[in-house]
């Protein structure tokens, strides 16, 4: 019995973008190129240490897009960003080529929410905040449990 496995893409643009992160969550560095997000906005969280986006006329977010995720591995996405984020199908520009691409991505599930504020710096991020990120990540991999598959 051959069963067809989805493979999906996402678009991430936060602590995803750290191939550390990536490793920790799914057991491999998926393959990826980089990627424009158009008329988006890339937020920081008060007392946070991750972003959100929201849509946003004429504004953009860098970020790359991972290929090759497969159900499972997009399962253990989706709990990790949490309720907070809402899954949706956006299109990007591949960096490399300007193809437009439809994939996924997370996008923050609070509108109105009055902590987000400014930009938020994925260079910044890893200067002060990768390495607690990473022990936080690992302690959710080692909880989060794949779905059952179907016999």
């Amino acid at each position: 019995m051959s069963g067809t496995v989805a493979m999906h893409s996402v678009f991430v643009y936060g602590s995803l973008m750290a191939d550390d992160v990536v490793r920790l969550l799914l057991n491999r560095v998926p393959s990826t190129a980089s990627a424009i997000l158009p008329d988006f906005h890339r937020f920081s969280i008060k007392g946070r240490v991750y972003p959100a986006i929201l849509p946003a006329q004429a504004d953009k977010v860098s970020g790359k897009v991972l290929f090759g995720i497969t159900d499972d591995e997009l399962y253990v996405l989706d709990e990790f960003e949490d309720t907070e984020y809402v899954r949706d199908n956006v299109h990007v520009l591949l960096t490399d080529s300007s193809e437009k691409l439809e994939t996924k991505t997370y996008i923050w599930a609070n509108k109105e929410d009055p902590d987000l504020y400014g930009t938020w710096d994925f260079e910044e991020w890893k200067q002060v905040h990768m390495e607690g990120f990473l022990k936080m990540t690992k302690e959710f991999a080692q909880e989060v449990k794949f779905p059952e598959s179907e016999t």
